[in-house]
């Protein structure tokens, strides 16, 4: 039975996938990444590039070398190329035949046909533009299928429910977002969306240009009137860009980028998360529209869909998460890496044609999320008890990720970092994993000092929490051990027990393990310790507050000390929450 390879033709970058042992694998280019940019050019002698090499010279000899040919599909147009010019079709066939060769030295054996991908909007002239590229590489296209439907075939490869699906695939050169229905094994488009001229490029141009600006600013050059600068800058922010998906900031650092009076030039600047979020805000929001003009043509509802699916490199920018968490109303899934899931899922229509019994792809996930307590908004009102995810749940594993918080006041020499996991907003419904206090910050700092948490969660459930004062570099780091099995845990008590030893530094009433037959004691006695140790602490502000401030006081006090003679733990705490606001308040004021 001959071998069938999917390909994932893409407009910046494209990959080849097989079905190896019932599942889609990735086949390595010869660089050994599973990612060939879809670029060809001609080197000085003439010679043939295709891929990361042509790309490199793209700046510098743009007359030989061609990207970006996948805009031009079914267009009757010559592409120059050195002396000569070529279809579309023909300089899509040298990335097809590059695809092909680098599946067969993988394979070893010779590849004759091949499942390709376009994109939902694509015509029928379109598709037959690519399928003639396919015949012209030498491989038998035995059939062209949309990219959305390729990756809803990667996560629910035979799917007899009937579920519909929201693909929003964002790519380095294009944008898309399609709406797919799966019933009975049956995959159809509903609707499709998109901008050919917006995706991940566009993003590095707009930090190309703040990085610009900001070393003109500094020396009176323009970077982008010298090539072999700008070059250099465009490949750097590129990777930039790549690192601020999972850091809260990066540094970029290029050394005699410039001469300038004889004298060479270095660039070393910071870019931070917030402010390239902000730079592409306006192109998301576009991205979001389509979303909803997409739902609108196929006249569902945001709550009707079943699962949202990020295809694309460009959609792992944590912008593109909150936005379309706020605008669907549930999270996206990206389990499957979003840069390779097409060619995957053209590889899994291979093995199906060919009749391979294809599974599901498993992965391993984070099943919630982590983050750490802190002060915010709070159901309208600031609180110390807000939630802050920094590994969001189906984050694939390993993770690493990092933000940004600030410290409340003035010389503020300690922070608590308290990490908990769960998925409420407000931290005292999660589950608390471990806590450790960052001490000696700056005390000369004012309100505001900036303390970096990264998370790594490696794929045996090791848990790493490092906090970081950006200003002096001081530094703490706490290793969670099985986090994952912790998280799991199917008993309240054993969790606990397990993380005072780990620990040591769990509250008193925190330690005191009631019997197992008892679950609900335990709680009660839990929650009980926890208010009386808050009234203390409520007494001791209501006798230095003013008296409209202490009556309150006493009122909430009042009313915990009524439900800690006979009230549910579910209560004691309810009461306890609205005392401890309080407090937190007067504490401050």
């Amino acid at each position: 039975m001959d071998t069938i390879i999917g390909i994932d033709l893409g407009t910046t970058n494209s990959a080849v996938s097989v079905i190896r042992d019932g599942l889609p694998v990735m086949l390595p280019a010869t660089d050994g990444q599973p990612i060939l940019p879809s670029v060809v050019g001609l080197d000085g002698e003439g010679r043939l590039l295709v891929g990361q090499a042509a790309r490199n010279q793209y700046v510098l000899t743009p007359e030989r070398t061609v990207k970006s040919v996948k805009r031009q599909m079914g267009q009757d147009v010559k592409l120059p190329l050195g002396p000569q010019a070529y279809t579309p079709q023909e300089i899509s066939a040298m990335i097809l035949r590059t695809l092909k060769e680098q599946a067969e030295r993988a394979l070893g054996h010779p590849v004759r046909k091949a499942v390709i991908t376009v994109p939902a909007f694509f015509n029928e002239t379109q598709r037959e533009a690519t399928r003639a590229a396919g015949d012209l590489a030498d491989l038998e296209v035995v059939r062209i299928i949309n990219e959305p439907t390729a990756a809803a075939l990667v996560y629910e490869p035979r799917s007899d429910r009937h579920e519909r699906l929201l693909v929003y695939d964002l790519g380095g050169g294009t944008f898309d977002v399609s709406v797919v229905q799966i019933e009975q094994g049956v995959i159809e488009v509903l609707s499709s969306h998109g901008d050919t001229q917006l995706g991940g490029d566009d993003f590095d141009e707009l930090l190309l240009v703040w990085v610009c600006e900001d070393f003109l600013d500094k020396h009176g050059l323009d970077l982008r009137e010298l090539p072999t600068a700008r070059s250099r800058l465009l490949q750097a922010v590129e990777e930039a860009k790549k690192r601020l998906s999972v850091e809260a900031y990066t540094e970029l650092a290029e050394e005699f980028i410039a001469e300038k009076d004889g004298l060479p030039l270095n660039l070393k600047i910071t870019l931070e998360r917030r402010d390239y979020e902000e730079l592409i805000e306006p192109l998301l929001n576009k991205t979001v529209k389509c979303v909803d003009a997409a739902l609108h043509d196929a006249r569902l509802r945001a709550e009707q869909i079943d699962k949202v699916i990020l295809v694309g490199g460009s959609s792992r920018t944590p912008l593109v998460h909150r936005l379309l968490l706020e605008q669907l109303g549930q999270p996206p899934h990206f389990e499957i890496d979003p840069d390779l899931c097409v060619a995957m899922g053209a590889a899994v229509q291979g093995g199906l044609v060919a009749g391979i019994d294809v599974g599901a792809v498993l992965v391993d996930i984070t099943p919630h999320t982590l983050g750490i307590e802190c002060v915010g908004p709070l159901h309208g009102v600031v609180s110390p008890h807000l939630f802050s995810p920094i590994i969001e749940r189906n984050t694939p594993l390993p993770a690493t990720r990092s933000e940004i918080y600030y410290t409340g006041v003035d010389g503020q020499e300690k922070a608590q970092i308290h990490v908990l996991q769960g998925e409420d907003e407000d931290a005292r419904h999660n589950q608390s994993v471990g806590k450790f206090m960052l001490e000696g910050l700056d005390e000369d700092a004012t309100q505001g000092n900036e303390v970096l948490v990264r998370f790594e969660l490696n794929l045996d459930g090791i848990l790493t929490v490092t906090a970081v004062e950006r200003a002096t570099s001081l530094e703490k780091k706490l290793t969670i051990d099985n986090s994952l099995t912790q998280f799991r845990a199917k008993n309240r008590d054993e969790a606990k027990t397990k993380l005072a030893s780990m620990f040591g530094v769990v509250e008193a009433a925190e330690r005191e393990i009631q019997p197992l037959e008892q679950p609900q004691d335990a709680e009660v006695e839990a929650a009980i310790a926890e208010a009386r140790s808050l009234l203390d602490k409520s007494r001791k502000i209501a006798a230095a507050a003013n008296d409209e401030d202490a009556d309150e006081i006493r009122e909430f006090a009042g009313q915990l000390e009524a439900a800690i003679g006979g009230g549910s733990a579910e209560e004691i705490r309810e009461i306890a929450a609205k005392l401890e606001d309080l407090v937190f308040y007067l504490e401050d004021a």
